[in-house]
């Protein structure tokens, strides 16, 4: 003996004792970073926006943020705006913040929407093959 210590054997409740997923962690470096990227998308939009409507429409600081965040998720202007320039910068807004928010959370949730669908495929292809050799051995119902 070495002198080390043996391990107990990994319980079932532990994530490593699968052998698919011994090794894996919640979320990638890949995944982390196109969630960094995707709130950067926005907080910069928001930025834009809030900065915008301080500057071109005069609100304030607390309303202009609350406007921008408004168009951002789809919810529409919650000031009514008095100036033509202010509504043409307020509908430019809300096309790119909606797009961003979208293209924001699209970016970061697709891949693992596309792995729990493509695991949710391979394991329902496994039943149907365990049901389909299960019926070849049995004999066939009588006519």
């Amino acid at each position: 003996m070495s002198g080390s210590v043996p391990r107990p054997p990994p319980t079932r409740t532990s994530p490593r004792s699968h052998p698919r997923t011994a090794g894996r962690r919640l979320l990638s470096e890949k995944q982390v970073r196109r969630a960094v990227y995707s709130l950067g998308l926005v907080g910069v939009v928001l930025i834009v926006g809030t900065l915008g409507f301080h500057a071109i429409a005069g609100l304030g600081l607390v309303d202009a943020i609350y406007f921008e965040s408004m168009l951002a998720t789809g919810q529409g202007p919650p000031l009514p705006l008095s100036s033509d320039s202010a509504k043409l910068f307020a509908s430019l807004m809300a096309f790119v913040s909606v797009g961003s928010v979208l293209t924001s959370v699209v970016f970061t949730l697709g891949p693992i929407g596309a792995r729990l669908w493509h695991e949710a495929v391979r394991r329902a292809e496994q039943e149907i093959r365990e049901v389909e050799q299960e019926l070849e051995g049995r004999d066939p119902p009588p006519v």
